[in-house]
């Protein structure tokens, strides 16, 4: 006689519903997944935004320092003037708002950048450069 070997279909059985319980716990959070990532690409344009603001103020203030400097500093007269400073300019999709009580060079504001898909925001620094 010839032993069979295999699995009892209760050890089957127990496995499925150990997958699926596992299944159900996992899959809420790989569906949370897009709203962090779209809170994150956000994040990453307004930080973009800030560095373009501090990068575009040291060309200024090193231009007027008599430095030779290989590009010209764009104006920033309002937030939303940033766009000269991005390479690229502000990504699809997002719109920043704000704007300077100085109008002296190194004045400061808080800009706002949104997402148009879901109107979340962020702020980032304004730097003022005539």
């Amino acid at each position: 006689m010839k032993q069979q070997s295999g699995f009892t279909l209760i050890e089957l059985i127990a496995v499925i519903v150990i997958l699926g319980i596992l299944a159900a716990t996992a899959l809420p959070r790989f569906v949370d997944l897009s709203d962090a990532a779209e809170e994150a690409a956000l994040d990453g344009v307004a930080g973009s935004l800030a560095s373009a603001m501090a990068m575009n103020y040291a060309n200024a203030v090193a231009s007027a320092a008599g430095l030779t400097v290989t590009t010209t500093a764009a104006s920033i007269n309002t937030c939303a003037d940033v766009e000269d400073a991005l390479l690229g300019g502000v990504p699809d999709g997002y719109t920043v708002t704000g704007t300077f009580t100085a109008t002296t060079l190194g004045a400061e504001a808080v800009c706002t950048v949104t997402q148009d898909s879901t109107t979340d925001t962020a702020t980032f620094g304004g730097i003022y450069v005539p």
